[in-house]
């Protein structure tokens, strides 16, 4: 099989480093060998991507000419949907139905840009002088937009569509493990007129090929969605050069049941929270706290909906709960696990590999409940990116806010109550860019979207997530002397 090669300006290159494999997560099967970019492809793409955007053609085009690009990026991702879906659910398993409305997600996000790219405005600001001041916004320039393994079709989009309404160009830069979303959403981009050189992707590991992108000096900006350890590589490496880092990063989120919440509604976001895409996301509500005159009634029916969940190949309709998107990955799960078991984790439901006969060949994990730790257990600080709950009680909201606080992470909340001062209280004391109240998982394009403490630096999604990749820039307009009296 020969490699598929990735995109610098509008050339499909085979690169100089070592191909990866991309591998079916549900049977072990060979997806694609996929070329890589070493330095020289990297460098060779971030120079394409310079000259481009400097080029007239995409530094003078009006709003509504680059929002007519992003629209018809839109209609291309609709016409081609279920190939989309299929890609991805062949390169990370998530179950179909997921793949499919992630897909309606990509389209949705790139003409909501399209939308706001010919919409929004400068500012004139207040004068405090003889002179008319305005406020007037620059593409950053080159944009490094490094992406995850667990959701590409909507990561990708939500980097992409911004960054490209604002007036920038973009290397993209997926994860190795789910290259040909990238790869197929730069060929999209390609048929829509882009400007050749305006979108790039380049397919390979971080090592070989993100850090020597975030590290080029032609790049303006880097965006990143990710593990917080290598969040923290990237913001070291952007901070050497002084450019500006959007991170997006992981999380263990408390999911919190007050004893006066509507428990049935209750469990079923908690378990969408949890086992939806297997645990394998970054706003996953992995720590469910539960107030102590309800605990056992919520364990009990938390227990019994998580036995009727079916595991299966992601491509059956019937399937909720995929495969992990790696075998090396579940490992690493099955070895936190392990030592929430040493911690003293009792695991009432789940802790094994499916026995089904059909999914031996996969990288399956049962969905998995573990009681009797503290909050300060690994499984409990740790993010374990897997369907994965620990179950944990409280005594009262100080309690609570005590237990939900004590992380190093702050992306996500959830909290059930019909009390609307307590949710008010609570959601105002939690530490956490998302709060959901009587809800989980709801998200919007429109809304911002980041974390506190370790789990991201910045905002993406909104009014905001175009502003993310521009500059301000202030001008000032001489009006020759003072300015009038006003008028008695």
């Amino acid at each position: 099989m020969s490699a598929l090669p990735f995109l610098i300006g509008d050339r499909w290159v085979i690169g100089s480093g070592e191909p990866i494999r991309s591998i079916n997560p549900a049977d072990g099967s060979l997806n694609a060998e996929v070329s890589t970019a070493g330095a020289a492809e990297v460098d060779a793409a971030v120079n394409v991507a310079a000259k481009a955007q400097r080029e007239r053609a995409w530094r003078v085009m009006r709003p509504h000419e680059r929002a007519r690009l992003l629209y018809r990026v839109a209609e291309l991702i609709t016409a081609g949907a279920e190939d989309l879906a299929r890609r991805q659910m062949r390169e990370n398993g998530k179950v179909i139905a997921e793949c499919r409305a992630q897909v309606a997600s990509a389209a949705a996000v790139f003409r909501y840009y399209a939308g706001l790219c010919e919409t929004l405005g400068s500012e004139v600001t207040p004068s405090r002088g003889p002179y008319w001041s305005m406020t007037v916004y620059e593409p950053a320039g080159v944009v490094a937009a490094i992406t995850p393994w667990n959701s590409p079709l909507t990561m990708e989009a939500q980097k992409l569509a911004p960054a490209l309404a604002a007036g920038n160009a973009v290397v993209l830069k997926p994860s190795e493990v789910t290259p040909t979303v990238g790869l197929e959403l730069g060929r999209l981009c390609l048929e829509a007129g882009f400007p050749p050189g305006i979108v790039n992707v380049l397919a390979g590991t971080g090592a070989e090929t993100g850090m020597p992108l975030v590290r080029h000096c032609g790049v303006r900006m880097v965006a990143f969605t990710g593990g917080t350890s290598a969040g923290r590589a990237i913001a070291l490496a952007a901070a050497e050069r002084l450019v500006p880092v959007v991170l997006e990063l992981g999380g263990k989120s408390p999911h919190i049941v007050f004893a006066d919440a509507n428990i049935e509604r209750a469990i079923g976001s908690i378990i969408d929270g949890i086992f939806v895409s297997t645990g394998q996301s970054c706003v996953a509500g992995s720590r469910l706290f539960v107030e102590k005159p309800v605990f056992d009634k919520v364990l009990s029916r938390l227990v019994e909906r998580t036995r009727g969940l079916k595991v299966g190949m992601p491509d059956s309709a019937d399937s909720m709960i995929g495969p992990l998107a790696t075998f090396p990955h579940r490992e690493r799960v099955e070895r936190h696990v392990a030592a929430a078991r040493d911690d003293g984790g009792e695991l009432i439901v789940g802790g094994t590999r499916p026995d089904a006969p059909e999914l031996a060949r996969g990288a399956f994990y049962q969905p998995t409940i573990v009681v009797g730790l503290s909050n300060r257990a690994r499984a409990c600080q740790e993010e374990i990116f897997g369907p994965i709950l620990c179950v944990l009680p409280f005594e009262n909201e100080a309690d609570l806010i005590a237990q939900a606080n004590d992380t190093v992470y702050g992306l996500a909340c959830g909290i059930w109550t019909p009390d609307y001062q307590k949710a008010w209280r609570v959601a105002r004391a939690i530490e956490a860019g998302t709060v959901w109240i009587n809800t989980y998982k709801q998200l919007s394009i429109s809304t911002p979207f980041g974390g506190f403490k370790e789990s991201g630096i910045g905002r993406e999604k909104g009014v905001g997530g175009m502003r993310l990749y521009q500059l301000a820039k202030s001008i000032y307009w001489g009006l020759g002397g003072p300015l009038p009296e006003t008028a008695p």
